[in-house]
């Protein structure tokens, strides 16, 4: 569904993706784990458009988008929950969904509210409520919502764990995983905490200062001798440059 080929992006003089090449098949969830600044979510927000790939290409669904602007992008069924959840904390949590749903025109707006409802059943206790009051963790489960009331064919998932207690974090990681196995949605999610990624991930890849250094399994990755050392057994705060390379 998803082939990112040779693909380099810059901010200025910062050269922040260096020649990464990476597939995400229909129905998979694959991950993206790597040390804070590595460069994960430039890469998300590359493949959305913002900014340009300066050099290889991007290739959703058999079409080229490398060149193709960002509304074009989530209209061709792309999704993106970003990181830091950027809701809008003045609407209530029903326009924030509602606000999800313009990217797809064809979208019925019922049965994706009764969806992410199903799905996040705190948010129809809260629906009339600014989402700015919310809770952390139910901001989160507010911006995969509202990403997914466009009804996309690949859903983009920027750090979703990040600041959230640990009950909170299972319950998120389990709704991804409940769409997956249930509705066959495809997704590609950046995360710091390697735990929870790879061991819900179908595969997975380690970025290292703009780079891929590894992929593979979830399985082939959780059991990886560099993998451990630098995430799982209490490296998950080591910068770019102790991770496996």
């Amino acid at each position: 569904m998803l082939t990112v080929s040779g693909l380099h992006a810059h901010y200025g003089h910062i050269h922040a993706l260096r020649n990464v090449s990476l597939e995400v098949a229909e129905g998979e969830i694959v991950t993206l784990i790597g040390a804070n600044g590595a460069g994960k979510s430039t890469l998300l927000m590359t493949i959305c458009g913002d900014p340009r790939a300066s050099q290889g290409t991007i290739v959703f669904a058999g079409q080229d988008i490398s060149r193709l602007p960002t509304h074009e992008i989530a209209r061709l069924g792309i999704a993106h929950a970003p990181e830091g959840r950027r809701i809008f904390p003045r609407m209530t949590v029903l326009e924030n969904l509602l606000l999800g749903a313009t990217a797809n025109e064809a979208v019925d707006v019922d049965s994706q509210l009764d969806r992410v409802f199903g799905l996040f059943p705190r948010l129809n206790e809260r629906v009339a409520q600014r989402g700015g009051t919310l809770s952390g963790g139910e901001q989160q489960m507010l911006a995969i919502a509202r990403a997914l009331m466009s009804q996309p064919r690949l859903l983009l998932l920027d750090e979703p764990s990040l600041g959230l207690a640990p009950i909170i974090v299972r319950e998120i990681f389990q709704a991804i995983g409940n769409l997956n196995r249930k509705d066959g949605m495809t997704v590609f999610l950046v995360e710091q905490n390697a735990h929870h990624a790879l061991r819900l991930a179908h595969r997975g890849y380690v970025m290292v200062t703009g780079e891929i250094a590894l992929s593979g399994t979830g399985t082939e990755l959780m059991n990886n001798a560099d993998v451990k050392a630098a995430y799982l057994e209490g490296g998950h705060g080591r910068t770019a440059k102790d991770a496996p390379s």
